[in-house]
């Protein structure tokens, strides 16, 4: 998906509260021109919009700058909210070309039902629900698809087992588990079944001692 925010430049003596009240939201540009930031604001709804489509370290956004005449593809690094409020305070972006090589958040996608699952009544244990990938920035995946119906009973799917894009790798061990198949635990007895049989058992016991006297 193609998304795309248009920025102005903010005024460094601007108060976020102040900007806030006037619906727009505190930004930052890293990366644009070497080690310097770029203090922004963006209109809150578009913000909204944004966030509800985009990932953080995952998905690539257009970010126009009008006032300054920059526009350039960047990563939304990082969105930091009220701890317990639905609101958003402030966005970082970090500026990439389309060939420079990141690292990025994708998710795992699993697909298909175990063998092991389906024929020999076990359960697919999930390790992992995302992993780091190390890629182009043109080239980020938008998840990674796991195909697990061929796994069997006790049988583990790894990180060198998964199918990357070509170009991108994953960071870390290659050895991390991604998906194992257990072999299902037997049903327990429930207390108060346990209790009734119990029970049964002593009473069954009495009557038997009852009957030798």
């Amino acid at each position: 998906m193609e998304l795309s925010i248009e920025c102005k430049s903010r005024d460094p003596k601007a108060k976020p509260n102040a900007l806030r009240r006037e619906g727009l939201l505190p930004a930052v540009l890293y990366g644009h021109d070497g080690t310097e930031s770029l203090s922004l604001t963006l209109d809150e709804r578009e913000a909204g919009v944004l966030l509800r489509n985009a990932s953080v370290n995952n998905t690539m956004i257009n970010v126009s700058i009008p006032d300054i005449s920059w526009q350039g593809k960047a990563l939304l690094r990082e969105v930091q909210s009220h701890p317990w409020k639905n609101l958003v305070y402030h966005l970082s972006f970090f500026a990439v070309k389309a060939q420079d090589m990141v690292q990025v958040e994708v998710g795992l996608n699993f697909i298909g039902e175990p063998k092991g699952v389906r024929e020999e009544g076990g359960v697919l244990n999930t390790e992992l629900n995302e992993v780091t990938v190390a890629c182009k920035a043109i080239d980020i995946p938008e998840v990674i698809d796991v195909d697990v119906s061929g796994l069997t009973l006790g049988e583990t799917l790894t990180v060198a087992d998964l199918n990357l894009p070509e170009g991108a790798e994953v960071v870390g061990e290659s050895t991390q588990a991604v998906a194992t198949v257990l072999q299902a635990r037997k049903a327990e007895p429930a207390r108060g079944e346990e209790t009734a049989v119990d029970a049964s058992v002593t009473a069954t016991l009495g009557m038997m001692g009852g009957g030798g006297e």
